[in-house]
């Protein structure tokens, strides 16, 4: 797993935690995401719990910023509920993001232990969607 050199974004941290803290209240929603865009902005947003699926804060996320015309994000970071930390994301939503976002940063671990990884090296020997689709002239 590759561990890139910068400064893990405390920032993006807080405003998930902010947003955690606030709105995940109820078992309907015990996650909350937030990413930093490539433009520096910060977007949030919080899973959606129903007993038949329903879509993690991150793809929540995704949603969310397309919903405001932001379609390039540089970190994601998702933090659990009831002070529970930062959280890493689960198998569908790796896949989602590296499909989506091939260059995107991701925070993980806990305490001290935080670090930011590649995405890819979340998903290491995937799939890649993109690479699987034919090619339209």
């Amino acid at each position: 797993m590759t561990t890139l050199p910068q400064h893990i974004d405390k920032e993006l941290i807080e405003a998930a935690s902010s947003i955690a803290r606030i709105h995940c209240r109820d078992d309907d929603h015990t996650v909350a995401a937030a990413a930093r865009t490539r433009d520096g902005r910060i977007i949030t947003a919080v899973n959606v719990y129903h007993f038949t699926g329903g879509p993690c804060a991150e793809l929540v996320l995704i949603g969310t910023g397309a919903a405001q015309g932001i379609y390039e994000l540089d970190t994601i970071v998702a933090v659990g509920d009831s002070d529970r930390g930062v959280i890493p994301p689960c198998g569908r939503c790796r896949q989602v993001l590296l499909d989506y976002f091939p260059e995107l940063k991701v925070v993980v671990g806990s305490g001290s232990q935080l670090r930011t990884v590649e995405i890819g090296d979340l998903l290491p020997e995937s799939y890649v969607w993109a690479d699987h689709q034919p090619d339209v002239e």
